[in-house]
């Protein structure tokens, strides 16, 4: 089955809404001055991105981790290996709200696509998975790349 289950689709979706939420508050001034008269700074504009970006690339090692669940072996060893990459990618790489902290956080997204694809091909994802994973990466790199513009 290659269609995305609507549940998954649908909180995929919501997922990325902090990260439009994020793109558009670094895109406009004015929207970001009114969400400061009501929001911290955590959760606007660049802030949000690379705060919430550091949880969700985090949280996709742990994803990662649950389809090497499936694989024996060295392939198991192998998948628990690059699955903790996300993670201490983003800890290591990911410092403040700079714009290298931003181009680093897109490329773990895109590195982390790059896993996604390697856990699918060995049968680890669900069929559906990589539908899902290009077109949500493809919103969280757009979000990432509109603040470096």
């Amino acid at each position: 089955m290659n269609r995305i289950p609507r549940g998954a689709l649908v909180l995929g979706l919501a997922g990325v809404l902090p990260f439009v939420w994020g793109a558009a508050s670094a895109m406009l001034p004015g929207l970001a001055g009114a969400a400061y008269a009501v929001l911290p700074p955590v959760f606007v504009g660049v802030v949000v991105l690379v705060t919430y970006g550091t949880v969700i690339l985090s949280f996709m090692s742990g994803v990662l981790w649950g389809f090497a669940t499936r694989a024996t072996g060295r392939a198991a060893t192998a998948g628990y290996a690059l699955s903790v990459l996300p993670a201490l990618f983003v800890f290591f790489m990911v410092r403040d709200a700079s714009a290298d902290s931003v181009q680093w956080l897109a490329a773990g997204f895109a590195g982390l696509l790059a896993l996604d694809w390697s856990f699918a091909r060995q049968g680890l994802a669900p069929a559906w998975w990589m539908r899902l994973r290009l077109l949500l990466t493809g919103i969280v790199l757009v979000c990432l790349l509109v603040p470096l513009v």
